[in-house]
């Protein structure tokens, strides 16, 4: 049985390493790395996933981080992350979906990320064409969902660093 639970300070460092395997060295250096320098991300919408014991290692994370997206706040979804040998088990599909349904709970309008249009698209996302993310982002893999009727109503631009509070 799969226990997800609000992230804490003392999971930091497995995160990093879970999302260190899960990724390659180099992802930092993704451009969605640039709109989460300096801002907190929302820890309520911040999860891990691990076997019902309570010693039991990290299998997943998710984190999302306020953006702003054509002008208008939004979410920014990522990462998200399987430990390699738990892939398959449904983990990350129970991670997102429950931390959507807290964003929506929480009153946010809208969610973006970059990823494969092909797994977002059952969790409700599509391409986000209206949308530019920073460079090198291939703009094909922009994707965006509405979290409230309306939510991505007449949002259109670039997704920038969230500067609000």
């Amino acid at each position: 049985m799969i226990r997800i639970a609000p992230e804490t300070a003392a999971d930091g460092w497995e995160i990093e390493y879970l999302l260190d395997t899960a990724f390659a060295p180099g992802r930092t250096a993704l451009s969605s790395y640039r709109l989460r320098e300096g801002v907190e991300p929302v820890g309520a919408l911040c999860l891990t996933a691990r076997d019902n014991d309570a010693m039991a290692a990290l299998a997943g994370c998710i984190r999302f981080w306020p953006v702003q997206a054509g002008g208008r706040k939004a979410l920014l979804l990522g990462p998200v992350a399987t430990h390699p040998t738990r892939q398959g088990e449904g983990i990350g599909a129970m991670l997102i979906l429950e931390s959507l349904d807290r964003a929506v709970d929480l009153g946010w309008g809208a969610c973006i990320l970059v990823g494969d249009e092909p797994y977002y698209q059952r969790f409700g996302f599509a391409r986000a064409d209206f949308l530019r993310f920073p460079p090198p982002t291939n703009p094909k893999r922009v994707l965006a969902k509405a979290l409230a009727p309306g939510g991505l109503d007449g949002v259109a631009g670039d997704v920038v660093r969230w500067q609000g509070s």
